[in-house]
């Protein structure tokens, strides 16, 4: 029981990777809140915590708003004492090349990717050092820093500046009792690695042939990143952008 009784937060976490973090740091004895714009979702992950035995609760909110974010993090310390753990994972996408694009899918995507995560770490790092200290692990992309795919100038462009955004805050927190860190996963089993009108047997083919592990990544793998991440056996590990993709961008 790694986190057994640590507060966690994980924004995104009503599917996909934050729904199965959530799961996986609750399963570990942390006290789990997922937050996200969706309460219905988030409360399906909810009762999936608990129907492991874990514990975890529910708050709607924006990251891409200050004040929602503000919020948020003020009621996880009013109900829980504080924070321990922050997943910054709330992530959406847009498929456009970069002149046919709109401006509000542009503006969209970078203020729920990278401003969401800006305001979440802007929140959350005072919360944490009035608690001595806390660990946060940002969720970037191969996409962006690591790989350039046509048609996704968006998403690339947000999951870069995670990445920016992340070093620079490790080096100005670490010495006051904050590791911040990012991981950037590769395509996983969940609906933002589908391509419009593809099912999961054409997924499988088609990123068969793409990666050289030659599967797409289970949510228990990522997971289990993001979860070491986070736990003291990462300790010295500051700074960095842990890249989960079958050997994609080797």
């Amino acid at each position: 029981m790694k986190f057994q009784d640590k507060v966690v937060l994980v924004t995104g976490g009503g599917t996909g990777i934050g729904r199965a973090v959530a799961r996986g740091f609750a399963r570990e004895g942390a006290r789990v809140v997922v937050a996200a714009r969706g309460l219905e979702a988030l409360e399906q992950t909810v009762k999936l915590v608990e129907s492991d035995g874990g514990r975890a609760s529910a708050l709607v909110a924006d990251v891409s708003d200050s004040a929602s974010v503000a919020g948020l993090v003020e009621q996880v310390v009013a109900r829980h004492g504080g924070l321990d753990v922050a997943i910054n994972n709330a992530g959406v996408f847009a498929m456009g090349e970069v002149a046919d694009l709109p401006e509000e899918d542009f503006t969209r995507v970078v203020g729920v990717n990278l401003t969401g995560v800006f305001l979440a770490m802007k929140h959350e790092i005072p919360a944490m050092l009035a608690g001595g200290g806390g660990v946060i692990v940002n969720v970037a992309s191969q996409v962006g820093t690591h790989k350039r795919i046509p048609g996704l100038g968006a998403y690339a462009a947000s999951k870069a500046g995670v990445t920016a955004l992340t070093r620079t805050a490790a080096l100005e927190y670490i010495g006051r009792g904050v590791r911040i860190n990012a991981i950037s996963p590769g395509p996983h089993d969940t609906s933002m690695s589908m391509r419009p009108g593809e099912t999961e047997a054409d997924r499988a083919e088609r990123i068969s042939r793409q990666l050289p592990i030659g599967r797409v990544g289970s949510l228990d793998e990522i997971t289990g990143s993001v979860l070491w991440l986070a736990s003291e056996e990462a300790a010295f590990v500051v700074g960095a952008d842990i890249v989960v993709d079958g050997g994609s961008t080797a």
